[in-house]
């Protein structure tokens, strides 16, 4: 009876396994329906063990008090592991932070992603930086770690490679690391990355960088090579694109070869960090439109972009493209009007970008942000949970899920 009852036992859980299994790999077999944001996971301390200091974190004279990267400074409240650093708290102790290179720091954030209802991320392999052996071997442990808490957490997740920074020719550095991921991951059976985001049927290969006129060292010749390679290899493209990619004005290259690629990819998202803000967004109303249709004629995937403010003050000395927050009801706006010009799915810029202050994951409030000299810090309105923007996010995946209006204003949280 023992015997029988263990084999029972041991039947049941395979079933459980494959049951969860299927069930991931169904519900990700599409970007459709699904709210995911982009993650950078490139900070780091010097005692890491990463070898590259306070990476993103510090400015252009280091790191201490007036020489810092960020702009708002991460609540590490909940994290295993932290690291003292030069800045001061006001009650004049060491103000901490987090890497992204320890594995329980990444594992924390997809805990928070499933917790909250963020259905995923873009996981962003920055070209120029996988070129060198400590940039490559930060990613790739970034990586590890999202894959290993994706499947824990059953997260979706997608490769996201942006070409800034880059030449032409560099493409390759780009196409050896798919060939490898594959290699390592096997993306195409989802063998070990179980979540990993499929599209039409494929596994998605994000492309962020394609058709900017920003006098960018790479072309669109560049751009065809890597798209061919991906459609060739048996993958979905999606290609991150400026905001007037349609009428190919202003931020976009005038070159044809632009919508060629466009309608040869499976979707595209245009990039509007920063583009405007609670009221200038009104003008873009019509633009979304417009792309919305576009993409429809020509059976192109749309992505909308949304971020919850922007601000890059310390790190450009500047603070003319600050975008305020308007406790959340900014971010609202944007999640409230792609999902009922009917948006099939959003993007959402970014979960742990404190450089341009687009983070949705938890930051310090304001009242109690690090001293920084003669620089300052912006915090989450301390008025609202700091964990606010995490739940906006999740209260838009479950209006896009049950297909249900989405309200004008944010819903209140009880």
């Amino acid at each position: 009876m023992m015997i029988k009852t263990c084999k029972i036992h041991v039947l049941s859980m395979l079933l459980f396994f494959s049951t969860s299994l299927l069930f991931a790999q169904k519900q990700y077999d599409s970007y459709k329906g699904l709210v995911l944001a982009g993650y950078q996971g490139w900070f780091n301390s010097p005692d890491d063990g990463a070898n590259r200091g306070w990476y993103h974190y510090k400015g252009k004279n280091g790191f201490n008090p007036g020489s810092t990267n960020v702009d708002f400074w991460p609540d590490v409240t909940e994290y295993a592991i932290t690291y003292d650093s030069p800045f001061l708290t006001k009650e004049g102790k060491p103000a901490k932070l987090y890497s992204s290179y320890d594995y329980s720091s990444v594992n924390l954030h997809f805990k928070w992603m499933q917790h909250y209802g963020v259905d995923g991320v873009f996981m962003q392999r920055f070209v120029g930086e996988i070129a060198n052996p400590s940039g490559l071997n930060q990613f790739n442990t970034v990586l590890n770690s999202a894959i290993k808490s994706a499947n824990e957490f059953d997260r979706a997740i997608c490769v996201m490679y942006d070409l800034s920074g880059i030449k032409d020719g560099d493409d390759k550095i780009l196409m050896d690391d798919v060939a490898a991921l594959e290699k390592k991951w096997n993306l195409k059976k989802r063998e070990h990355a179980k979540t990993y985001l499929f599209h039409n049927g494929k596994p998605l290969i994000a492309v962020w960088g394609i058709g900017f006129n920003d006098g960018r060292k790479y072309n669109l010749k560049t751009a065809e090579r890597i798209v061919n390679y991906l459609k060739q290899n048996g993958y979905s493209v999606l290609l991150g694109v400026p905001t007037y990619w349609r009428e190919q004005r202003q931020d976009t290259e005038s070159d044809p070869l632009l919508h060629a690629l466009i309608k040869k990819s499976d979707m595209i998202m245009p990039w509007f960090v920063g583009r405007y803000n609670q009221v200038g967004f009104d003008q873009f109303k019509s633009l979304i439109q417009a792309d919305m249709k576009w993409c429809k004629q020509h059976q192109v995937d749309y992505v909308p972009l949304c971020f919850p403010g922007f601000s890059w003050t310390n790190m450009t000395g500047s603070s003319k493209a600050f975008v305020p927050r308007d406790s959340g009801n900014f971010f609202w706006t944007q999640l409230q009007y792609n999902l009922t010009s009917g948006a099939e799915m959003l993007y959402i810029a970014m979960f742990d970008e404190v450089d341009e202050g687009t983070a949705i994951f938890k930051t310090l409030h304001q009242k109690d942000v690090p001293l920084n000299g003669t620089g300052t810090f912006v915090g989450i309105e301390d008025h609202l949970p700091n964990d606010h923007y995490l739940w906006l996010t999740g209260q838009a995946s479950k209006y896009l899920k049950n297909k249900t209006a989405i309200p004008l204003h944010q819903p209140k949280r009880k």
